[in-house]
C-alpha cells in the first residue's frame, strides 16, 4: 500500500485528488494539508510514501515545503503546476529544490474526464513511489565511490571519443536534475554539440533551457527550427513538437516538427533518436537517464544498428528506473553509469 499525503490550499483540488488515489487499491491517502507547514508537519508525523503538493500555497508556498521536507524527512514529492511561464519556472525552482516530478493543474480535466486523471496521478505516485529518493540518493554516493577507481582506471571509450561527432541525452520523470547535474560538469570548450530530449510541456522547456544556460559553462537553448549544430551547445527539444536532426551538408541541423497523433510523448526520444541514427551513423554517443516507460529504447537500438555507443543511467541514481532500464534488459547499452559518473565521464572527452 503506497501511503501518499495531499498538500493543496483548494479544498476542491484536496478532494478531487483523493478520490482520484482512491480509485486505485495500490494507494491510500494518509493524510491532507492546506499549506506548506501543515505539509512539513505532516510529512514528519505520518511518514508517507509520497506526497503531491501544489506550488502556490498561504502561509508557506510549495517550494518552501519541499526544500523543508528534503532536508528533514527525504520523500518523493510530485508538484501540480499550471501551464503559464510563470508556472514552470516556479515548478523548475521545486524541482531544484527536491521534488522528484511534476502534474499540470487542470481542473477541468479532474472535473470532466477523470479516466484520464486517475491513469496519469496514479502512475506518477506508483512510478515515485518504486523508490524513495532518500534512498536513491544514499545508493547513489556508495556506488560512486565504489566505482570511481575502476571507471578512471577503465577509459577505453574516451579515447574513441575522436571517433563522435554528437552527443544526445533522453530523460523523463528525475530528469530536470539529473541532466543539470550531467550538463554543470561539461566545460564550455566541449567538443560536441549535444542534444536533450526531456519529456516536458511547450511552456516549459524554453524555462528549462534559460534556467540551464544561467547554471552552465556549457551554451543551452532551447531548439529551433534551422538550427545548425555546433560543437559547446546543448539544444533542449522544445515541448509540445517532436525534433529531428537532418544532415546540412557536412554538419547537421534542426527540424522542429509534428508527429502523428498516436505518438504519446512530444518530444518522444524514440523519434529524435531515429532521425539521428539516419544522420550520423555510428558517430553518437546516447545516452538514455531516468524516466517512466522505454521511449529511447526502440530509437536506441536502430542507433545501435548503425554502430552508435550507448550509455544508460544505473539505477541506484534514477529517480524512476523505466527507460534505461529498457535499454539495459535489451542489452543495449556499453555503459552503465551513476549520476556522478556520466557528466564526469562525458566531460573527460577529448
Amino acid at each position: 500500500m503506497i501511503r501518499t499525503l495531499v498538500v493543496d490550499d483548494s479544498h476542491f483540488f484536496r478532494r478531487r485528488i483523493t478520490e482520484c488515489l482512491s480509485l486505485d487499491p495500490a494507494i491510500k491517502v494518509i493524510g491532507e494539508a492546506c499549506d506548506g507547514q501543515q505539509a512539513i508537519d505532516q510529512a514528519m508525523k505520518l511518514k508517507p510514501d509520497v506526497i503531491t503538493m501544489d506550488i502556490e500555497m498561504p502561509n508557506m508556498d510549495g517550494i518552501k515545503a519541499v526544500k523543508s521536507i528534503m532536508e528533514k524527512c527525504p520523500v518523493p514529492i510530485l508538484m501540480f503546476s499550471s501551464l503559464t511561464k510563470e508556472g514552470a519556472i516556479a515548478t523548475l525552482a521545486a524541482l531544484e529544490a527536491g521534488a522528484a516530478d511534476f502534474l499540470l493543474k487542470e481542473f477541468k480535466t479532474l472535473s470532466f474526464d477523470k479516466d484520464v486523471a486517475i491513469g496519469q496521478l496514479c502512475e506518477r505516485v506508483k512510478a515515485l513511489a518504486s523508490k524513495k529518493q532518500s534512498t536513491a540518493t544514499s545508493k547513489t554516493n556508495v556506488s560512486r565511490r565504489r566505482n570511481e577507481a575502476a571507471l578512471d582506471a577503465e577509459d577505453r571509450f574516451v579515447s574513441k571519443a575522436k571517433d563522435i561527432g554528437l552527443a544526445v541525452i533522453g530523460a523523463s520523470t528525475g530528469g530536470p536534475a539529473a541532466l543539470e547535474n550531467v550538463l554543470k560538469k561539461l566545460p564550455a570548450s566541449f567538443f560536441l554539440p549535444v542534444v536533450v530530449i526531456q519529456h516536458m510541456p511547450a511552456t516549459f522547456t524554453r524555462a528549462f533551457a534559460d534556467r540551464l544556460n544561467t547554471l552552465c559553462a556549457i551554451t543551452i537553448k532551447e531548439a529551433e527550427h534551422g538550427d545548425v549544430l555546433k560543437a559547446g551547445t546543448v539544444y533542449v527539444a522544445p515541448g509540445g513538437k517532436q525534433t529531428y536532426v537532418r544532415k546540412n551538408g557536412t554538419g547537421a541541423c534542426l527540424e522542429i516538427g509534428e508527429a502523428p497523433p498516436e505518438v504519446t510523448y512530444k518530444p518522444c526520444v524514440d523519434i529524435t533518436f531515429n532521425s539521428i541514427a539516419n544522420s550520423f551513423n555510428k558517430k553518437v554517443l546516447a545516452i538514455v537517464m531516468t524516466g517512466m516507460g522505454s521511449d529511447g529504447c526502440a530509437g536506441a537500438n536502430f542507433l545501435k544498428q548503425k554502430g552508435a555507443t550507448i550509455w544508460a543511467q544505473d539505477e541506484a541514481s534514477c529517480i524512476v528506473y523505466g527507460m534505461p532500464m529498457a535499454i539495459v534488459k535489451a542489452n543495449l547499452a556499453d555503459k552503465i553509469l551513476g549520476l556522478e559518473d556520466i557528466g564526469r565521464k562525458l566531460a573527460s572527452f577529448k
